[in-house]
């Protein structure tokens, strides 16, 4: 798998629209006996499993091969860049992702986590030699972490559920990634309201997960909440109710707008609380729902575990 962009025009993706290994998933029942006698003495193999980049996170929340994980919140929360900041722990961990983010230009998304692997905005470096060839040097060194690794898939506006199901499957057999991101729900199904398509469209995605082992990161959106002060729950995705039920992790992402507002009118009430809240309401392996607050680095566009703490140092996680 190289970095590259995933070109719509330049990909026939119909070979992979429909899924013709019916008769690979017809086995005898000896093959799966033979299976569990060959395990008979073996020591157990260690679950494979990616916990969040942030460290007080670490063992709390684990997605796995083959989930389909729903990152959902209010429009304008910073969906993208927490899936981004995931996305770029795998870049760290080489392992193969595929974005697609339907909401901006591949080139937005690509800046967001370039400036991310930076550490601070690339403008701050700009216009000095000296920090004009650090800049140049940190590029390059995010290009070659990525290669191989990063691919993003070039479309912007909406898609048909059939086309970004292939897309899934083309990035999962042909590109050989672990991970994909799709960023949203709301541009692969046509109507708000179509909750059939919906549920149809995500028990597609899940099938193909659990077919083909990639991990499946869908954002989607919370309805709009009349009180910002009030933290969504899963009941509050938008669409249809059964999409929570179908995948196999929920994480809801709420923005202190209230603290922010404060802020801005000098106020210092609620200076302690976090800028942001991640909130696990549903984790089918572990079965635990913890949440965390998060702090918004805004030269880095990231989020940081603690008040004033440093961005990620992803250079430090390399594998």
């Amino acid at each position: 798998m190289s970095s590259l962009f995933v070109t719509p025009d330049e990909i026939d993706f119909s070979a992979y629209m429909l899924d013709t290994e019916g008769e690979r998933k017809v086995r005898s029942a000896s093959l799966y006996l033979q299976d569990m006698i060959d395990e008979i003495g073996s020591p157990a193999a260690a679950p494979v499993g990616w916990s969040l980049p942030w460290d007080k996170m670490a063992g709390m929340f684990v997605y796995h091969p083959g989930e389909v994980t729903l990152w959902a919140g209010a429009n304008g929360t910073g969906k993208s860049l927490i899936t981004g900041m995931v996305a770029l722990d795998m870049v760290c961990r080489r392992e193969p992702v595929v974005v697609a983010s339907l909401e901006m230009p591949p080139r937005k998304t690509l800046a967001r986590m370039v400036r991310q692997w930076v550490g601070s905005d690339p403008d701050s470096y700009r216009g000095v030699p000296v920090s004009d060839d650090l800049l140049r040097q940190l590029f390059c060194d995010f290009q070659v972490q990525c290669d191989g690794v990063l691919s993003l898939y070039d479309q912007v506006g909406s898609v048909s559920a059939d086309t970004a199901l292939a897309v899934v499957r083309y990035a999962a057999k042909k590109l050989g990634a672990k991970h994909f991101v799709l960023d949203s729900l709301m541009k692969c199904v046509a109507g708000f309201d179509d909750y059939n398509a919906q549920k149809d469209f995500v028990n597609s995605l899940c099938t193909i997960a659990k077919d083909t082992g990639i991990s499946v990161h869908l954002v989607a959106h919370t309805r709009k909440q009349a009180d910002e002060g009030k933290r969504p729950n899963k009941y509050d995705v938008s669409g249809a109710s059964s999409v929570t039920d179908l995948v196999d992790n929920v994480m809801l992402f709420w923005r202190n707008k209230p603290k922010e507002a404060e802020r801005r009118a000098g106020g210092q009430k609620l200076a302690d609380e976090p800028d942001a809240v991640l909130m696990c309401c549903k984790q089918r392996e572990l079965g635990e729902e913890p949440e965390f607050g998060l702090w918004f680095d805004r030269d880095s566009q990231s989020y940081v575990e603690s008040p004033g703490a440093a961005p990620i140092r992803w250079t430090e996680r390399l594998a």
